[in-house]
């Protein structure tokens, strides 16, 4: 997005006010494609902050490029408020992005700033001084953006570290511009849209709108390609590993890890709790005794839900003893939970524990489990049993 900057001698064949028009019908036609991709994912404001960043963007290029066709108190005081907003609004966006709360005041706090320092007559008559405080607000919303992008680098989106670059480089660029305003003084006011920093900034601000949108809305995109991949792999009722999850990671970690135990955990009688409790109470009892694992067991653990009220966990580096003593703990646990609303309401798990062997698949370890599963169920439930340790080849 392009805007008024310091003059110096202007550049033969390069027309800046031509760039400034150019600059606009970028930045507006970077705004469609901003709304458009907001439409396509309207959980995502951030696309709406950055569409109308570019929008009111271009629409300061329009006024910055009239200079001398239309009065100078728009052309210079309100085109300068309404560029330096846009900035704070890419910012804004970025933060939107990031689920960091933030009045949307502070996004144009910058440009209402500068526009009440220009009814001071010493700041307004001074175009350094213009320059200087406009591209340092400037500057300053392009590097919050890029620590906000930054800040958020738990998430591994591949596009985050060209955003944070794209951001950093943009405001090095107002950041070069303070001490120059003052170093390269203007003699002819008057011409300043000849300057040869407009059409630097000019072409600097194509680039910038192409590759913003470009990087923002991949970033956009591969967030929800994520969190779609992390919701087929996530069960849905208790936000842990489903059965896909489990096995895929069950597999690497049998053929990385030595010393691997299964622990598989039934709910006793869930159907009974579900037909006379309903389906409500049923649900939160497997939320409940997965809060109850999940706080018990060890933390080197894989937990997740293989469907229905059965649920499995992979022990790293496990013995029989530890295994046995980390199912035993859960089980004990869970027994004890009580609900005074319902007095009636029992609750108990059967737990079948296999350790791993060198030569040993998941599907034999799963079977074994199993076997001791159905043990613990035969022998009066809410009990824990081991499976032999030497697996057999099927």
């Amino acid at each position: 997005m392009g805007r008024r900057i310091q003059e110096t001698t202007p550049v033969p064949g390069l027309d800046p006010a031509t760039l400034l028009i150019a600059s606009c019908a970028t930045t507006f036609l970077v705004c469609v494609q901003f709304f458009v991709s907001w439409r396509q994912h309207p959980d995502s404001p951030c696309l709406g902050y950055w569409g109308v960043a570019h929008f009111i963007g271009s629409l300061a290029s329009v006024g910055l490029a009239m200079r001398g066709h239309i009065p100078n108190w728009i052309s210079i005081g309100v085109s300068n408020v309404v560029m330096i907003s846009a900035y704070g609004l890419i910012w804004r966006g970025v933060g939107s992005f990031e689920g960091r709360r933030r009045h949307p005041a502070w996004a144009v706090a910058g440009g209402i700033a500068w526009g009440l320092l220009c009814l001071i007559p010493e700041f307004y008559g001074s175009i350094a001084q213009r320059v200087a405080v406009a591209s340092t607000f400037a500057a300053l919303y392009c590097f919050g953006g890029a620590w906000d992008f930054w800040r958020g680098r738990g998430e591994p989106l591949a596009s985050r570290t060209v955003a944070v670059g794209l951001l950093v480089v943009y405001g090095v660029c107002y950041a070069v511009r303070v001490p120059a305003a003052f170093l390269a003084p203007l003699p002819r006011p008057e011409a300043a849209i000849a300057s040869y920093w407009v059409a630097v900034l000019c072409l600097a601000a194509m680039l910038f709108s192409i590759a913003s949108a470009f990087t923002f809305i991949g970033l956009v995109k591969e967030r929800a390609e994520r969190m779609q991949s992390v919701a087929a792999r996530t069960d849905s009722l208790t936000g842990i590993a489903n059965r896909r999850a489990f096995v895929e990671t069950a597999d690497r970690l049998l053929a990385t890890d030595s010393g691997t135990a299964l622990l598989l955990f039934d709910l006793d009688r869930f159907k009974a709790i579900n037909d006379r409790f309903g389906h409500e109470v049923g649900d939160a009892v497997i939320v409940g005794f997965c809060a109850v694992a999940t706080e018990t067991l060890p933390t080197r653990t894989m937990f997740g839900r293989l469907g229905g009220e059965e649920f499995a966990c992979l022990l790293i580096g496990a013995t029989p003893a530890s295994a046995m003593l980390a199912a035993e703990r859960v089980r004990r646990t869970f027994a004890a939970v009580a609900l005074p609303d319902m007095p009636d309401l029992t609750l108990s798990v059967s737990v079948g524990v296999a350790v791993a062997t060198p030569d040993c698949d998941f599907d034999r370890l799963l079977r074994r489990a199993d076997e001791a599963l159905y043990v613990a169920k035969k022998g009066g439930r809410d009990r824990v049993e081991m499976a032999e340790y030497v697996l057999r080849v099927a």
